[in-house]
């Protein structure tokens, strides 16, 4: 009796990424795919059910991909101002590493995929969320031993703003002057003290 045909989920996840990267995600069909990975079209739809699996597949491959390395970096420092700078730089290193997987994580906006990805692929979006702010509260606790609105703010702003604003919005992998830059902005940022912070955005709200 032959053996049923084991075909590798990453070559395909591989491929989107491709085809994601060069003609944007309207490029991305299950015929694309097929032909670019050498694989069935039948083998893709039964490995992700339809074109929006494939696609929100991807896409929870390159931000599993990313928080894995974010977690990674922050872990690995034992001072807290380090690891928020590390948790900021991350972008960089990703598209170092994952150039591909960053391209596509940074091409489409999570919103895009909520309408088409199988409720399965949502599921694992939220969690990547929940996993995520586990980490800018401990942050926040390493840092400022709080784990209010306020604090966790703070450490979003330096994690997820402020490489946003000089990172992200320009070509990836940034450079060298760019990674400084954002490296100061967030030991600056976290120079200030939380009430001054806070009595400065009351005077400016009044």
């Amino acid at each position: 009796m032959p053996r049923p045909q084991v075909y590798d989920r990453d070559a395909m996840l591989d491929a989107a990424e491709q085809l994601a990267v060069e003609g944007g995600v309207t490029a991305v069909t299950i015929r694309a795919v097929s032909e670019r990975a050498g694989i069935s079209n039948g083998a893709i739809y039964h490995a992700f059910g339809s074109r929006g699996g494939l696609v929100g597949r991807a896409w929870v491959r390159a931000a599993r991909r990313f928080l894995t390395l974010q977690k990674q970096a922050v872990d690995a420092e034992a001072d807290p101002v380090r690891a928020v700078i590390v948790a900021a730089d991350t972008p960089a290193v990703f598209s170092e590493q994952y150039p591909q997987s960053a391209r596509l994580w940074l091409s489409i906006p999570r919103d895009e995929l909520i309408g088409d990805a199988p409720a399965e692929v949502q599921a694992e979006l939220r969690a990547l969320e929940a996993e995520l702010r586990d980490m800018l509260i401990r942050l926040s606790i390493a840092m400022f031993d709080r784990k209010d609105a306020a604090s966790v703010a703070v450490i979003e702003d330096c994690v997820v703003g402020l490489p946003t604003g000089l990172m992200l919005r320009r070509p990836m992998p940034p450079t060298n002057d760019t990674r400084r830059r954002l490296a100061a902005a967030v030991e600056a940022i976290l120079s200030v003290k939380l009430g001054e912070m806070n009595a400065r955005t009351s005077r400016n709200h009044r």
